[in-house]
């Protein structure tokens, strides 16, 4: 069975810093394109950031650039979303996501195959 689990969520003043993890398991995603997504309260869900499959190009939503960064461990099947300078905005469901029909990531989220059950980050003031 494919499954992906985030995890590192947890509550975090503004400025403060959170690293999200994403372990897939069932098949490789080595060859897959991974992204991150967000839901905040009353909102849609919306594109952080995405990794194309070797990790060499990396795209993200204008209101997380310079703040956050995603990567991916090929051999650990698992991708990762660094958060820094945290903001109240930032509170919300992040979900991780996986894409095996493109090389390089997509902000639309139906472009995605696989998606985890979410991990909820809140920033306080």
């Amino acid at each position: 069975q494919v499954q992906l689990v985030e995890s590192g969520g947890g509550l975090v003043q503004a400025g403060g810093s959170l690293r999200l993890s994403c372990a897939a398991s069932g098949r490789a995603f080595s060859r897959y394109v991974w992204g991150w997504f967000r839901q905040a309260p009353g909102k849609e869900r919306e594109f952080v950031a995405g990794v194309s499959w070797s990790g060499g190009t990396t795209i993200y939503a204008g209101s997380v650039k310079g703040r956050f960064t995603i990567s991916r461990d090929n051999a650990k099947n698992t991708v990762y979303l660094q958060m820094n300078s945290l903001k109240p905005e930032d509170t919300g469901v992040y979900y991780c996501a996986a894409d095996g029909s493109r090389t390089y990531p997509s902000r639309g989220s139906m472009e995605y195959d696989y998606w985890g059950q979410g991990t909820q980050v809140t920033v306080s003031s």
